[in-house]
């Protein structure tokens, strides 16, 4: 819309130009409205053609890209559960931490870690517990994807 507005503004210009330098200058006044009339419906047609080409175009599916964007979260959050530790820390514990707290309601940190270890067993549990950050682990291997699939089958009892 902005190149058709400027091409008309010039088309209207060198018309007057054009009209002015032959002589013309009774010519003036039509020439500049005939240029000026044809940018008028051209912009008209234009703005008509973009309204039937917004309606004709297929309304986005939000559910479908929102549950496209979950989907690749969760597969490279899956990814951080076979690298190091220093990624499981950083990526997987913090998540698995809140849902576990949302899940269980536990703001106490002692009753926390309880609820924890009645839920998961002492072996999961250090990789849930938010307190269990390494801070030297940063080569270990991380507990791997079987280890984060069985905290997930758990959690989903709760």
């Amino acid at each position: 819309m902005t190149r058709l507005l400027a091409g008309g503004l010039a088309l209207v210009v060198g018309t007057e130009v054009l009209a002015w330098v032959l002589g013309g200058t009774r010519w003036l006044l039509p020439a500049s409205g005939a240029a000026a009339a044809l940018v008028l419906a051209a912009a008209w047609l234009g703005v008509g053609r973009g309204r039937h080409r917004g309606a004709a175009e297929p309304v986005t599916d939000d559910a479908a890209e929102s549950l496209q964007r979950w989907k690749s979260r969760t597969e490279s959050s899956i990814q951080w559960a076979d690298a190091t530790r220093a990624d499981w820390d950083r990526h997987l514990r913090p998540r698995l931490a809140r849902e576990f707290v949302l899940a269980t309601r536990q703001r106490d940190p002692a009753a926390l870690a309880a609820t924890g270890r009645i839920v998961f067993g002492e072996d999961l549990w250090r990789w849930v517990d938010p307190s269990d950050i390494s801070r030297t682990g940063s080569r270990e291997p991380g507990p791997g994807y079987a280890t984060l699939e069985e905290i997930l089958r758990r959690m989903e009892f709760l």
